[in-house]
């Protein structure tokens, strides 16, 4: 499926019928406060999955959005074809456990940071964790993703480059 830039893949509100692997671009999931202000979740550049795991399992009215940051390619798995090729290729039941430990390890990773890590830290784990998507997405993003403002970035990536 081709998605044109700022495209949506899903839109909060509506269930998430299907994991999307991405091929080329980049995509970022985000949800909304009451107030408007966006929270990034998580961005998604090639060879990365990006859904609403928790909508996509139960069904359930996705509380996120999903858009491309660049025109992007994604392929679409539904649930039920999940379960054909668990049956048909038990190997690909093995490589998505797997991919799931690894996204709740990363999850766990990024909880405890924004509760304990100052700005700086953050932005630097950031960096050395995604080199390449920080060279992608625009600041405000990376800030939201952070939890921070993009005032406080700007200071934060400043005061990087004056090394202090």
């Amino acid at each position: 499926m081709a998605l044109g830039k700022r495209q949506h893949l899903l839109q909060a509100g509506e269930p998430c019928t299907h994991l999307a692997f991405v091929t080329q671009g980049c995509l970022r999931s985000y949800s909304l406060t009451a107030q408007g202000q966006e929270h990034t979740l998580q961005f998604a550049p090639e060879d990365w999955w990006i859904s609403d795991i928790y909508s996509w399992l139960t069904q359930q009215p996705s509380s996120m959005s999903i858009d491309a940051l660049e025109d992007s390619q994604v392929l679409l798995l539904a649930q039920a074809d999940m379960e054909t090729i668990y049956t048909r290729f038990p190997v690909f039941e093995r490589y998505f456990r797997l991919l799931m430990q690894s996204r709740y390890v990363a999850l766990q990773e990024r909880v405890n940071a924004s509760l304990s890590q100052t700005a700086s830290e953050k932005y630097q784990h950031f960096l050395r964790k995604y080199p390449g998507i920080a060279r992608r997405v625009p600041q405000h993003f990376i800030a939201s993703y952070l939890g921070i403002t993009p005032e406080s970035l700007s200071r934060v990536r400043r005061q990087t480059r004056l090394g202090r």
